[in-house]
């Protein structure tokens, strides 16, 4: 089935900006995803220093989807969404880093959406899902979106 913007807006109820094409196929790939504050890694990557806690609670991501982040100053969400059975997340992570926001397990494609961003897929996987944080010099902040 082709995913499209115009797909996920029906399925969720969220809306996108204007400027964003609502026939596009959202293309699905199996690493790294930056979407404005936040990051998708494939779990394999920082899996040194990102783990699931133990008794960790996952809960089943629902076709509305899950609220991952929201932007700077209750700015836009990042919404997680999957069709019915597919993804489970979970909060309770350690991460060396602090980054980290959770870990999903998906076992088809998945789809994270944003209002000003539109959409990207993750291939069938195990991703952390962290903020991202830029550089200046020695010192360093969270990207807001």
């Amino acid at each position: 089935m082709t995913v499209t913007l115009a797909t996920l807006t029906q399925q969720t109820g969220l809306a996108v900006l204007d400027h964003l094409e609502q026939s596009v196929r959202i293309p699905v790939v199996d690493g790294l995803q930056a979407q404005g504050d936040l990051i998708v890694i494939p779990h394999s990557v920082v899996a040194a220093s990102v783990q699931t806690l133990s008794g960790s609670l996952w809960q089943p991501v629902p076709p509305e989807g899950v609220e991952l982040l929201r932007g700077a100053a209750g700015g836009n969400p990042h919404t997680l969404v999957a069709d019915p059975g597919t993804c489970r997340w979970t909060t309770w992570v350690s991460d060396l880093d602090g980054l980290a926001i959770g870990v999903f397990e998906a076992s088809a494609a998945v789809y994270l959406l944003h209002p000003e961003h539109g959409g990207t897929g993750c291939a069938p996987g195990t991703y952390v899902v962290r903020r991202q944080r830029e550089h200046e010099g020695r010192r360093s902040r969270l990207v807001a979106d």
